[in-house]
Formats: C-alpha cells, sequence, structure tokens
C-alpha cells in the first residue's frame, strides 16, 4: 500500500500550484525588464557603438548597469578600458549574488558554468526567496532566461531603431522596471529592522546619485545593507546565547 503523505507535508496539487506562481511571476518581472533593453540599443548605437558591438555586449555581458556604464564612458570620449574596468568594477555585485545563490540552486560542473551568466539582480531576487529548491531553480531559471532572451531582442530593436523609437523613457519603460524591483522586495518587508535598512539604503543610492555614474548607487546601497548586517548579527546571535545558555 503507497505510504499516507506526512502531515504538512505539501501535496502534489499544492507543488504545481507553487511552480505556476513562480513562473506567473518570473515572468512578469522578465517582460518588464527585459523590454528596457531597447533603451540600451538606443543608447550604444548612439554613443558610437555599431549595431553588431552593441547586440554583442548584451549577448556576452549581460548586466544591465555595467553594460549602460561602459557605453557612457565611450559616449563621454574615455577609452573603451576605461569603460571595461567601470563595467567590472558595478558587476563585482554579481560575484556577491554566485555566493548567494551556489548552495541553494545546487548545481555542479557545466550547469554552474552556464547558470553564471544568468546571475543579475532579478534572478537572484526571485530564488533566493522560494522554500525549496526546485522551486528556487524554476525562478532562476524561468526569469533568467526570459530576461536574457528579452533584453538581447530589444537591444536589437533598439539598436536598429535608434532615433526612430525616440526615448524609451516616453514609453514608461524605466518606471517599469522600477516597479518590478518594488514588487521584489516589498514582501521581504516584514519586519522592522528590514524596513530601516530598506529606506536608509534608498535614501543613501539618492543621495550619491548625483556624483556617480550609472549603477554605482546599486552597489553604495549594497552597502549600506552588508554593514548593517555584519553589525547586527553579533548582537543577534548574543541575544540568542542568553535565551539559550546551552
Amino acid at each position: 500500500m503507497p505510504e499516507a503523505r506526512a502531515a504538512g507535508d505539501p501535496s502534489p496539487l499544492d507543488s504545481v500550484e507553487a511552480r505556476r506562481g513562480v513562473v506567473r511571476d518570473s515572468l512578469a518581472v522578465g517582460l518588464a525588464t527585459g523590454a528596457y533593453g531597447v533603451s540600451f540599443g538606443a543608447v550604444g548605437v548612439a554613443s558610437g557603438l555599431n549595431v553588431a558591438q552593441t547586440c554583442a555586449l548584451s549577448l556576452l555581458m549581460f548586466t544591465g548597469a555595467s553594460q549602460f556604464a561602459m557605453v557612457g564612458v565611450i559616449a563621454s570620449g574615455g577609452a573603451p578600458i576605461a569603460g571595461a574596468f567601470t563595467a567590472l568594477l558595478l558587476g563585482t555585485r554579481n560575484t556577491l549574488y554566485g555566493l548567494r545563490l551556489a548552495p541553494l540552486l545546487g548545481w555542479r560542473g557545466p550547469r554552474r558554468w552556464a547558470a553564471a551568466h544568468l546571475v543579475i539582480d532579478e534572478s537572484t531576487a526571485m530564488t533566493v526567496t522560494r522554500p525549496d529548491r526546485a522551486l528556487a531553480r524554476t525562478g532562476f531559471l524561468t526569469t533568467g532566461i526570459s530576461i536574457f532572451a528579452l533584453w538581447n531582442l530589444a537591444t536589437l530593436v533598439g539598436a536598429l531603431g535608434g532615433e526612430a523609437l525616440g526615448d524609451p523613457r516616453d514609453y514608461g519603460l524605466d518606471a517599469a522596471v522600477g516597479a518590478a524591483f518594488l514588487a521584489l522586495l516589498w514582501p521581504r518587508l516584514d519586519q522592522p529592522l528590514a524596513r530601516v535598512v530598506a529606506v536608509l539604503a534608498a535614501a543613501v543610492a539618492l543621495g550619491v546619485v548625483p556624483f556617480t555614474t550609472a549603477g554605482v548607487p546599486v552597489l553604495v546601497a549594497g552597502g549600506v545593507a552588508l554593514l548593517a548586517g555584519v553589525l547586527v548579527t553579533p548582537r543577534s546571535s548574543t541575544e540568542q546565547a542568553r535565551r539559550d545558555p546551552g
């Protein structure tokens, strides 16, 4: 006779519904973010790159802030090597994401190398909130692949369309990306400390916007969160030890 399902274990139907929910949310984020690749395509061509070079950046670099930073340096007259180093600096956050995602996804060998190319802000956010590995992988792959496909397609459209498309901000694409990030962040703000850290990080990021290049405010905000984690974790461990001396 088949074994009875243990109390509290999710039923197959619950698992299917949970997977559908993750796919639905991930595709929504993918659409909102991937469409903004039109902006990069137009900006890349306007900065002096040709269509092939612009599309190659989206295909091989695939991290929006770093791409915008690189073409921004080139457009302002900077050397390509300076643009590359700026992009590398902004891309360091993906290394930190990878350290967090590796044990969650549990891939090894070629799968890990392939997955590394999809490690971006959105795929990370849609992975770390999942209760088990199966849903984490679903969120990561659905978000990463959908954004990769749409971002590259949108880059091509923007690069070919150029001035004919106008400023992508006129269509509200920049607002859509911000709204997607807010939707990812909101469920995480369920504790007072999380709300305080989020407000401080946002305030600091906004404060440095006038003085930094694109993408740097994200790193600064991440630094605020990291500092808060370093300061709060020892205190939390001490309080836990006091409550549980054994």
